[in-house]
């Protein structure tokens, strides 16, 4: 089954590519105008960036109690936003590799679940700090619009959701337990005509629930841990800020602060909210004209977005590609 699921994953990734052949060559072609040097420093901070990710999985795992290897928790990092894209399956396609690769290890499913629900929730409310610093950057520039207020409101809804999930496995497992059942049917009933069998195992979603729910209580018990993912999330924004820092000196285009701020805000909230997996062709016109509204000449706005975008998503897709068929084959990633 392992073998069947990578070989259909390979599909969808071969398709991916054949379809988005013209955005690679184009971000392929605008590396070639930028200094090498600053866009080497780029890819250099963005794989640091993706080092911190592991240690911000890391340190929920432990809050958690789980004992796993930063190194590892790395590859599953990029190798769920990989399946998330070449799927199209949002968040669900990344919280299932989380799931498949805590099972191979004998983890808890509802404990790794809540691991990678409460990673979701870090990232988005860490996004959410700088994206409020972005909006009041517009603000104070008059060029904040609806369309922004609105898409931030979403990925506010978004994180709301998840919290409230978290905190009903805290409060009420069985609670929790019957609502899992509930979407369970639901999805079941949608699929069955298609299937002919039951996609999902309600009967486990019980169970599901208080896994979830003793792990959500063993990080009850040590909040003070919740400080250091909070941190790390931080320093992730702060890492991917900087990487769009030196891609406007790779282009020799002067900026300022709050340009970068409101740029990273926008590029992050036109990936999340935008239709398309990871906002592929929304995100590129979207940030062109954004940053065109915050002085950016047109041009240079266009080449920084491509090349943004082409450490950001691109290579990262890339890395994802490799950490996906080393942890599927089952192989082990030291920690």
């Amino acid at each position: 089954m392992r073998k069947l699921i990578v070989a259909i994953v390979l599909l969808l990734t071969i398709l991916f590519v054949v379809t988005r052949f013209a955005d690679i060559e184009q971000v392929v072609r605008t590396f070639q105008r930028g200094d090498p040097r600053w866009l080497a420093m780029a890819v250099g901070v963005h794989l640091l960036a993706i080092v911190n990710l592991g240690l911000l999985l890391r340190s929920i795992y432990r809050v958690l109690g789980m004992e796993e290897g930063a190194g590892r928790l790395m590859l599953v990092g990029v190798a769920s936003t990989f399946l998330t894209v070449v799927t199209s399956s949002g968040g669900w396609g990344g919280i299932a590799v989380f799931v498949a690769d805590g099972r191979r290890r004998g983890l808890s499913t509802g404990r790794v679940a809540v691991a990678a629900a409460m990673y979701y929730l870090f990232d988005f409310v860490s996004a959410l700090i700088v994206i409020s610093l972005g909006l009041i950057v517009l603000l104070r520039r008059n060029r904040l619009e609806g369309g922004e207020l609105a898409a931030a409101a979403v990925l506010a809804a978004y994180a709301l959701v998840l919290a409230v999930l978290l905190y009903l496995g805290l409060r009420s497992p069985e609670r929790l337990g019957r609502l899992l059942e509930s979407i369970g049917r639901w999805i079941n009933a949608r699929l069955r005509g298609l299937l002919h069998r039951d996609y999902v195992d309600v009967s486990r979603a019980r169970q599901l629930a208080l896994d979830m729910g003793a792990g959500l209580h063993d990080a009850r018990r040590t909040p003070e841990g919740l400080i250091l993912p909070a941190a790390l999330a931080l320093s992730h924004k702060g890492l991917m800020v900087s990487v769009l820092f030196l891609v406007f000196l790779a282009f020799q285009q002067p900026f300022s602060v709050g340009t970068l701020i409101a740029g990273f805000g926008l590029a992050y909230l036109f990936m999340v909210v935008t239709p398309t997996p990871a906002g592929i062709g929304f995100v590129e016109g979207l940030l062109t004209l954004a940053l065109n509204g915050l002085q950016i000449p047109l041009a240079s706005a266009a080449v920084i977005t491509l090349a943004y975008r082409g450490i950001t998503l691109w290579l990262l897709l890339l890395y994802g590609a490799i950490a996906f068929r080393w942890i599927g084959g089952g192989r082990t990633a030291a920690g």
